[in-house]
């Protein structure tokens, strides 16, 4: 299983089938436990993505704004899609390893769907 440290890098995007340009979006990259914990807490707002890694569910308790949740298998395949309100318990994907977080609406923008596979770069990588 792949392992990030916290830091920034860039979310790649691309469609099913491969046609087309792909998505850069730009990442940040939670993986301590201090970090996960904190994720989107007391944020009005995000630029770009939040990978949470290793995760396998969120919650929106005390999120200031609904979030789009994208769970990952350890291939970074796309498994699930879901749009959560402020006060909501996801219930853990038992294939997702890793969680991205985005402003809600924004993962339909990028093409971020079921099956898809996403590619990520740290920063300096």
């Amino acid at each position: 299983m792949t392992r990030w440290r916290d830091g920034r890098g860039e979310l790649t995007v691309r469609s099913v089938d491969g046609a087309g340009t792909p998505v850069r979006v730009p990442l940040e990259i939670a993986g301590s436990y201090r970090a996960r914990t904190k994720g989107l807490l007391g944020r009005d707002s995000l630029d770009g993505a939040l990978l949470l890694s290793p995760a396998n569910s969120v919650h929106t308790f005390r999120m200031r704004m609904p979030i789009d949740v994208a769970y990952l298998d350890r291939r970074l395949r796309v498994v699930a899609v879901r749009t959560m309100p402020p006060g909501r318990l996801g219930l853990p994907r038992l294939r997702a390893r890793h969680v991205i977080e985005a402003e809600a609406g924004a993962m339909e923008g990028w093409g971020l769907r079921v099956g898809v596979r996403v590619e990520v770069v740290r920063e300096g990588a």
